[in-house]
């Protein structure tokens, strides 16, 4: 039984190694932010919109974020996951898997909310914002163009992507100063807004 849990976690350390520095930002602290953010993943990964994500949609999601693997060994240990007699995984085995790759990576921060409640989520979720921010501002000038906005859309697979005028729709929504770009101010009044939504 501790060899095969010891062979688990080593796959799944296997399965990521082509990602060399796993930072914080995989694991949100915030839950709403971390339940919206793997609910919008799930919804990408699952390439033909039966709900569930299989295998082979799995592995192509990584090779177009840069994280070349196994199919083999991604199957391995995807398996472990999937309910029998589904065809992939459901939303809820992509958060267990989420959250025990969360676990394999940060055994260590396991505590770092039991001191009485010392932890200042505020600046944890500013933080994670923050990080957020930086994958669509790829020029770090602090401003996300629609330029900038339409290339991370087009690797995510968004139709939107493919009409400027619909990009520049979007940043237009939420851009209150209307200088044509969106700061951090406006992107984290657009993200608290969605996730008061959920």
């Amino acid at each position: 039984m501790e060899t095969s849990t010891t062979d688990d976690h080593e796959q799944k350390k296997i399965l990521l190694k082509s990602s060399s520095s796993v930072s914080n930002s995989f694991r949100l602290r915030s839950p709403s932010l971390n339940s919206l953010r793997l609910r919008r993943i799930f919804d990408l990964f699952d390439a033909d919109h039966d709900s569930f994500i299989s295998v082979d949609e799995l592995s192509r999601a990584l090779v177009v974020l840069g994280l070349e693997t196994n199919v083999s060994e991604l199957d391995s240990v995807i398996q472990s996951y999937i309910q029998p007699g589904n065809t992939g995984l459901t939303f809820d085995d992509f958060q267990a898997l989420h959250k025990s790759l969360g676990e394999l990576f940060f055994e260590d921060a396991g505590g770092e909310d039991d001191e009485g409640g010392n932890y200042d989520s505020g600046k944890q979720e500013e933080a994670d914002l923050s990080e957020a921010f930086k994958v669509f501002d790829e020029d770090g000038d602090g401003y996300i163009s629609a330029t900038e906005l339409q290339t991370v859309l087009k690797k995510l697979g968004f139709a939107e992507a493919s009409e400027m005028g619909r990009v520049e729709m979007m940043i237009s929504s939420v851009d209150r100063n209307s200088d044509g770009v969106v700061d951090f101010s406006e992107f984290k009044d657009m993200m608290k807004s969605v996730i008061a939504l959920k």
